[in-house]
Parts: structure tokens; C-alpha cells; sequence
């Protein structure tokens, strides 16, 4: 009777410890969800006055710097629930940044055509800081997959699994979705010196 009652302790034992870890694993994703969106913010921050600066000196860039203003007032506009981050919301979260990310690269574009522009210092400085703003993107939504990647694995084992569905169901653990390339980044763009 005495080893029946060890092994009951320790299986119950052993389950809590294993939903300890899934709400460890599962706030630590959401946690990196929140650099993600607090990253794309900072870049979202800069626009107004990478705007600013381009509208002094490039009044004929007037669609490009619309473009800019709108697509950025749309991204702004979107936060995701880490609760509520599925394919689809994410597929949406990704689309709105794509199109401030297009617009951007517009913009810097046409930029090239002001030398002027080029050589402001304000100008340059926040071209720097928006690069600096892309690379920490790129930083947090590598650190998301990573945490969301070993939540996922964590929470699909059999036995874990098994566990968590013993004590809290299947609901309260859902598998979270990862970033996905965008559709053609893995085709190089084609670079003309005409």
C-alpha cells in the first residue's frame, strides 16, 4: 500500500512540475512576443521623422511619403493577444508590416535621387537608427521562434502532454505559431545599373 501512495505522490508530483514548466515555457514565448511588437513600435517611431526630414527636401515624393504615413498607421493599429497569436493573425500581423517595410524601402529609394537629402545629417542619422531598429527585429523574431520552438516541443511530447491534459486540457496549452519567411524572400531581387 505504502509504495502504491509513492507512486501516486510522485506521478502527481512529477505532473505539476511538468505544467510548472509549460507556463514557464509559455510566458517566456509571450514575453518574446512583446520584444517583437515593442522592436517593430521603435521602427514604427522613427517614420514620423524620417517623414519629416524627406518632405523638406523631396516635395515631389509626395505618393511615396503618403504611402509611408498610411502603411505605418496601419501596423501601428495592429496588436496581437500573445493568447490570441495564431497562423492566421499572424499571417495578418506580417502582412501590415510587410507593406510599412515596402513602403520604407520605397522610400529609400527614391531618396537616391536627392543628394542633398543623402547628406543630411538628420537624414543619415535616422537612416541609421532605422537599420539598427530592422536588425533588432530581426533579433526578436528569432528569439520568439526560439521560445515559441521549445514551448512547442516542450508541450507535444507524449508524456508532457499527457500530463498537461490531465491537469489543465489541451486548450489551456495551444501549440503557438512561428514567424515564416515572407513569401519570395527566398528569391534574390534583381539588381539593373541603367
Amino acid at each position: 500500500m505504502g509504495v502504491l501512495v509513492v507512486i501516486i505522490g510522485g506521478f502527481f508530483i512529477w505532473t505539476f512540475g511538468v505544467y510548472d514548466d509549460a507556463v514557464q515555457l509559455q510566458e517566456q514565448s509571450d514575453q518574446t512576443w512583446a520584444d517583437v511588437e515593442a522592436d517593430y513600435q521603435r521602427r514604427a517611431d522613427l517614420i514620423p521623422n524620417l517623414v519629416s526630414t524627406v518632405k523638406g527636401s523631396a516635395e515631389h515624393e509626395k505618393e511615396t511619403l503618403t504611402a509611408v504615413v498610411e502603411a505605418r498607421a496601419k501596423a501601428t493599429s495592429m496588436t496581437i493577444d500573445p493568447s490570441n497569436l495564431n497562423a492566421e493573425t499572424m499571417q495578418k500581423f506580417q502582412a501590415v508590416q510587410g507593406e510599412l517595410s515596402g513602403a520604407l524601402s520605397r522610400l529609400l529609394v527614391s531618396v537616391e535621387r536627392y543628394p542633398d537629402l543623402k547628406a543630411n545629417s538628420n537624414f543619415l542619422t535616422l537612416q541609421s537608427q532605422l537599420e539598427g531598429a530592422e536588425n533588432r527585429i530581426s533579433t526578436s523574431r528569432k528569439r520568439y521562434n526560439e521560445a515559441v520552438t521549445s514551448y512547442n516541443t516542450f508541450i507535444r511530447g507524449k508524456l508532457k502532454s499527457m500530463a498537461l491534459g490531465f491537469i489543465g486540457g489541451p486548450d489551456e496549452f495551444p501549440k503557438k505559431t512561428l514567424f515564416e519567411a515572407a513569401p519570395g524572400s527566398d528569391v534574390a531581387p534583381t539588381v539593373s545599373f541603367e
